[in-house]
């Protein structure tokens, strides 16, 4: 009898068959027009070599698994990562999920897809968004850097350069500043509801979009996706709710007039 791992499905996800795993998108409705930006993003970025697959368990409909990968070259994260395979995302769902094996056969059909490079890399993180350190460093991983709460992990396949994590440069400038990318299709939406609560409380904003992989990883933060600053100074490095945006800006007394709750804004 097969073992279970050996009956799941993983597709390659391609511009000819996305409409059929919407799930290769963030969880986002494919009807919001944030759903196309991501598609968009992700077929001009399979130019460079990424590639996205999906897990589907045996006899089910949904995916289960995701892992998104691309030649580190062109990783939209703060990484030097030539000659390795570099692992941008990797979820697997639910807690029924868990314990399953699924995450590491995603890893290991990256790791088939890396032959020949120098091994394969990832960046993990203790927070939001990432996966965490322990399923790489179960399946040979080890760290090579870190910063803050990210840790950069590698499993080399041969002798050559580790991979390692740039320092971000200082940020000049004044005011609100924020530096994103479509890589993440809740970041694009947020990104365009924020202007009109700004313009609302008469707070300028100066907006960055990273549209190469070289722009973001020279982004102010090293999870390159979406960084909030003010004056320079890092509030967030990754993506937000608008509440938790409105609280930044009551915390930090940005604001000249009272902020209003969200029902306030119109």
């Amino acid at each position: 009898m097969k073992k279970s791992a050996d009956m799941n499905r993983i597709i390659d996800v391609t511009k000819n068959n996305i409409a059929e795993h919407s799930q290769a998108v963030c969880f986002i409705n494919p009807g919001h027009e944030h759903f196309q930006h991501k598609v968009g993003w992700l077929l001009q970025q399979s130019k460079t070599g990424l590639k996205i697959k999906l897990l589907y368990p045996a006899g089910e409909k949904r995916a289960a698994g995701y892992i998104e990968f691309v030649p580190g070259e062109h990783c939209w994260r703060g990484v030097r990562a030539k000659g390795y395979m570099f692992i941008h995302c990797l979820w697997t769902t639910g807690k029924p999920r868990q314990h399953k094996g699924l995450g590491g056969q995603l890893i290991r059909v990256v790791e088939a897809e890396a032959k020949g490079m120098l091994g394969v890399c990832v960046l993990t993180s203790d927070r939001a968004f990432m996966a965490r350190q322990d399923i790489f460093i179960k399946h040979g991983y080890r760290i090579v850097d870190a910063s803050g709460s990210e840790q950069l992990l590698v499993k080399q396949f041969k002798t050559g350069p580790l991979p390692g994590l740039r320092r971000p440069r200082q940020q000049k400038g004044r005011g609100l500043s924020i530096f994103y990318s479509k890589q993440c299709p809740w970041v694009a939406r947020f990104v365009e509801e924020v202007k009109p609560i700004l313009k609302k409380l008469n707070l300028p904003l100066s907006l960055t979009e990273l549209k190469t992989a070289a722009q973001a990883q020279n982004a102010p933060c090293v999870y390159g996706v979406f960084n909030l600053l003010y004056d320079g100074r890092v509030l967030a490095d990754r993506y937000i709710s608008m509440t938790r945006f409105l609280n930044i800006l009551k915390k930090e007394k940005i604001a000249r007039t009272r902020i209003p709750g969200r029902k306030g804004i119109k």
